[in-house]
């Protein structure tokens, strides 16, 4: 028997997305690396398997595995993409909500664009007046620089992911430039090894970190990525960032059968 799988991408951020609620596909970390391969199989930032959950009021559960094939913390281009796909399976309309590694998230359309709400955020650690770390739904390390264009991204985004302040665990690395009340970024995400297009907690804890240094003084931000623009829109009171929404495309790229 072959699987389905279907391919997606949020502002260049792709992925190969597997309806598992009869739960067909089995994990394997080397088969999983091999589907993500972009020279020996389909290619993609990861892998994402929608199964079902037993919880009252939620839609589906979202498990997601890095391109080397291990699972990992939350995506949130994964995220918004995993609701276009739970569309397309009829499973819902307009609004859902789904089950992640880091608990419980609501998601719902907004024309053409699918706004995912993040986590509340009270605790950013602030390294100097350029450089913070937060965790999204995943961990993300945040520099900002003069100019996006100019930088190394896997040659310096790797020297941060393993450098000692991360250990073995390491980080995302995120470099951001500010511009007007926007930001451009470039990421170097963690269990890819190298730069995506678009990383959507980077581009939330880059806009929350932006806010937070008071780089930007706005509460909805507009971030371009490397493979388009992302929103992020959120409420700051007492210390806490709120009502947190990433808001961007979600886009279907092509189906295909992966054999069993």
């Amino acid at each position: 028997m072959n699987i389905n799988f279907y391919k997606y991408q949020g502002a260049g951020n792709d992925f190969i997305l597997i309806d598992n609620r009869l739960h067909s596909f089995k994990n394997d970390t080397r088969r999983i690396a091999n589907l993500c391969d972009r020279r020996f199989g389909i290619g993609a930032d990861g892998l994402i398997l929608l199964e079902n959950h037993s919880g009252k009021e939620v839609d589906f559960k979202m498990v997601y595995f890095n391109a080397d094939g291990n699972e990992s913390t939350l995506c949130g281009n994964g995220g918004r993409c995993i609701v276009a796909f739970a569309k397309r399976l009829g499973l819902i309309e307009n609004h859902c909500n789904f089950m992640a590694t880091d608990g419980l998230h609501q998601a719902y359309f907004e024309g053409d664009l699918v706004s995912l709400a993040m986590q509340d955020i009270t605790t950013i650690k602030t390294y100097n007046s350029e450089s913070y770390f937060l965790d999204t739904g995943s961990p993300h390390h945040i520099n900002f620089v003069e100019n996006t264009a100019s930088i190394q991204v896997k040659v310096e985004g790797s020297s941060i992911r393993h450098s000692d302040l991360y250990g073995q665990v390491g980080s995302n690395i995120n470099f951001v430039e500010v511009k007007d009340q926007g930001i451009k970024i470039r990421t170097y995400e963690r269990g890819v090894e190298d730069e995506t297009l678009a990383c959507g907690t980077g581009v939330t804890a880059a806009a929350i970190a932006a806010h937070h240094s008071q780089k930007v003084n706005t509460e909805c931000i507009t971030v371009k990525a490397i493979g388009g623009d992302l929103a992020v829109r959120f409420s700051y009171q007492n210390g806490v960032y709120s009502q947190i929404q990433l808001i961007g495309p979600a886009e279907f790229v092509f189906k295909g059968e992966i054999a069993c």
